[in-house]
């Protein structure tokens, strides 16, 4: 009964290191593609003035669509895979973690 009981408190704490590290990396990645757009737009304005041709305009204006679109979709699909296999991925991971804690001391 109390191994159970020590196993259930265990399977928790886990489920909240879970949790908690997998808000981090959704956070992060969150992070990331809001910097990813204000980075591609405040380039693509920046050098806007500088392109006569309007051909050229176009293509980058695409270009920079395609770039902002596509990586999105990439971090999207990461993120609901994550959430999928979070279990998996983060505890893995944990092992990993406790176990290095406890070679170091």
């Amino acid at each position: 009964m109390e191994a159970t009981l020590s196993q259930q408190r265990g399977d928790a704490t886990l489920e909240q290191r879970i949790d908690k590290m997998h808000g981090r990396d959704r956070a992060g990645l969150v992070a990331f593609v809001v910097v990813l757009w204000c980075t591609m737009l405040f380039a693509l304005f920046s050098v806007w003035s500088y392109i006569a041709l309007p051909e050229i305009r176009t293509i980058l204006s695409i270009a920079c669509g395609l770039v902002l679109i596509f990586n999105t979709a990439a971090i999207v699909a990461m993120l609901r895979h994550y959430v999928e296999d979070k279990h998996f991925i983060y505890g893995l991971d944990l092992k990993h973690l406790d176990e290095m804690r406890r070679r170091r001391g």
